[in-house]
């Protein structure tokens, strides 16, 4: 069956951890076996192990943020040599955009990325959409391949000779059988979440602020106006023809409504009501939002990245003059 490679930055491992999960239907239908450095057992020599690989793997999924371009192994010796194979037809390539980043004039910037549009993981409002969208690339990918396992394969010769003698391999043990499934759950302590909740606010805040001001240039006869009340609050008006025609408060903590980040229709500097609610949840593997689903009917399961609470709150502000209900 197709061979799949990650070359990543061990920054973002967590996200490569994710994407290796939403991949899970395609290793259990034999359509895929998946590969990266973490496999690497004690005693293997780790350049050669990954040499074996990206010289040898069918698939090869260049995890791309600013940390991965920022590596020099990953983007001098892993990449290059992904794209030298790709441009051979002995391989596959497809960058998976991870993080927003400067990528389009690397080599790699040619190829088609995923997800949509090259548009990075985690600014969708839905990450597992995203992820999803890779899976549904790599399974196109080992379908051109042409070598995806049947439903009852059976077993390759090579999987039944005898064991390989030490003259073979200086590490025996590294050839054995063992599970792929070696991934461990993660924990996030209060602090963890704490953080990631003023990052959103921060990143809300600086999303708003320069929405308002784009909307100001496209739209003739609008304006938009930002006003920062405090380090938990912020005002956001648009006007037209200098009448106000929308006006919303996002702020967090509250009176009533703990310690989520809350949004407001009209100016208000009290923090006992709200029109939609965000709060930091986690899985097993990351930290995101949900909303309490007060507009436009949302699902309150979504698992919303910090854009896609942004863009959340954010049309509420425009909605009626859309002409929409939030």
């Amino acid at each position: 069956m197709p061979s799949v490679f990650f070359s990543y930055s061990h920054v973002d491992e967590a996200l490569r951890d994710q994407l290796e999960k939403q991949l899970s239907m395609l290793k259990r239908q034999g359509v895929i076996e998946t590969w990266h450095d973490r496999r690497i057992g004690a005693g293997e020599d780790v350049h050669r192990a990954i040499d074996d690989h990206i010289n040898t793997d069918d698939i090869i999924l260049l995890l791309v943020s600013a940390d991965f371009i920022a590596s020099d192994y990953c983007y001098d010796i892993e990449m290059q040599r992904a794209m030298q194979r790709h441009d051979k037809g002995e391989a596959v390539v497809i960058p998976v955009i991870l993080r927003a980043c400067d990528w389009h004039h690397a080599p790699f910037g040619k190829l088609k990325a995923v997800p949509r549009d090259g548009k990075p993981i985690t600014q969708w409002p839905d990450i597992d959409e995203a992820f999803l969208q890779v899976a549904k690339a790599v399974r196109e990918a080992a379908a051109r391949d042409g070598r995806t396992a049947s439903a009852s394969p059976s077993p390759s010769p090579a999987r039944v000779v005898a064991a390989p003698t030490p003259a073979v391999s200086s590490s025996p043990k590294s050839l054995g059988p063992r599970s792929s499934n070696l991934g461990l759950a993660k924990s996030f302590t209060q602090r963890d979440k704490d953080k990631f909740k003023h990052d959103t606010f921060e990143y809300i805040a600086r999303f708003f602020e320069n929405s308002l001001e784009e909307l100001g240039k496209r739209n003739p006869g609008f304006e938009g106006v930002f006003r920062r009340v405090d380090a938990n609050r912020f005002f956001a008006t648009i006007y037209r023809d200098g009448k106000d025609v929308a006006r919303g408060t996002v702020y967090l903590g509250g009176e009533t409504w703990g310690r989520g980040i809350n949004y407001v229709q009209g100016e208000t500097t009290s923090s006992n009501s709200m029109n939609e609610s965000l709060n930091v949840e986690a899985d097993d593997q990351t930290l995101f939002l949900k909303c309490m689903g007060m507009s436009f009917g949302r699902d309150r399961d979504q698992k919303l990245s910090q854009e896609g609470a942004a863009e959340l709150l954010w049309a509420i502000l425009i909605a009626p003059l859309q002409g929409t209900r939030y």
